[in-house]
């Protein structure tokens, strides 16, 4: 006899900074998440890193028995860049 067990599974949506690293790459920050940081040597190698730190973040609250941090809207809202340019 086998039994089906189905798992739920939310879809949690974060806010991931991506800034350049001195020695080349990205460092990534999670700011919802505080510590979670991650980096990569390209664009695409950082997204796929903060995926894996985001998700093994949450693993480690879930099995810790901790909240998961909900991000406000109001974050993503708030991370703007733009380029300044000033003469002197």
């Amino acid at each position: 006899m086998s039994v089906n067990v189905e798992t739920t599974m939310t879809q949690y949506k974060y806010t991931v900074i991506f800034e350049p690293a001195e020695e080349g790459g990205y460092v990534v920050r999670v700011p919802a998440l505080p510590g979670c940081y991650t980096q990569g040597e390209t664009l695409e190698e950082a997204k796929e890193m903060a995926h894996e730190a985001i998700a093994g973040y949450l693993e480690s609250l879930q099995k810790d028995g901790l909240p998961i941090p909900i991000e406000d809207d109001s974050i993503a809202n708030m991370t703007l860049a733009d380029r300044v340019a000033v003469s002197v």
